[in-house]
């Protein structure tokens, strides 16, 4: 696994692209997270074993197989010839654990690259929920006005439109005039 050194640094890109959603919550796969460090992903796991009080339920988890199968099938993760255990997973607040287990000055320099994009992609989801609300009443004003217009054009449409059968002409009438 090729080690990540200050002057290879990773794109913001990159690190988002390494970023899922298991569980309702946004996470990142161990062996993600130990390329980014430049460790071993069985060391990394030895790191948070060694340290498993840090790491509850809501800060790291192990896929199920049907969870790792998705994560394949929807973004193309390479299995890499297949595994004996299933990855393990790390919320934003397991990845900002993973801080004080890891010392090297190239896990410390990327979680924090880690941790300030997880904050900007709560922001923007944040932005985006204003904008879908705004969205959303602009679309009942939408349904709302295209149902008084529907209203307009059918009256409009009844007032243009001959009587049907067509009524007798009211006023005077001479003699020889049928009617």
């Amino acid at each position: 696994m090729p080690e990540i050194h200050k002057r290879d640094a990773v794109s913001d890109e990159v690190i988002v692209s390494k970023i899922y959603f298991v569980r309702g919550r946004k996470v990142m796969l161990d062996r993600d997270l130990a390329e980014l460090y430049g460790v071993t992903t069985g060391n990394l796991n030895k790191a948070v074993k060694r340290n498993q009080k840090r790491f509850p339920e809501d800060f790291m988890f192990q896929l199920t197989e049907d969870e790792y199968k998705n994560l394949i099938f929807h973004f193309g993760i390479s299995s890499w010839g297949g595994i004996r255990k299933m990855p393990f997973v790390f919320t934003e607040q397991g990845v900002a654990m993973l801080s004080g287990v890891l010392y090297s000055d190239i896990a410390i320099e990327v979680n924090i690259r880690i941790i300030r994009i997880f904050t900007k992609l709560r922001e923007m989801l944040s932005t985006h929920k204003d904008i879908l609300l705004k969205i959303e009443q602009l679309e009942k004003q939408v349904v709302q006005n295209s149902e008084d217009i529907r209203m307009i054009f059918t009256a409009l449409k009844e007032l243009l439109s001959p009587p049907n059968p067509p009524r007798e002409p009211i006023g005077f009438r001479r003699n020889n005039e049928k009617g």
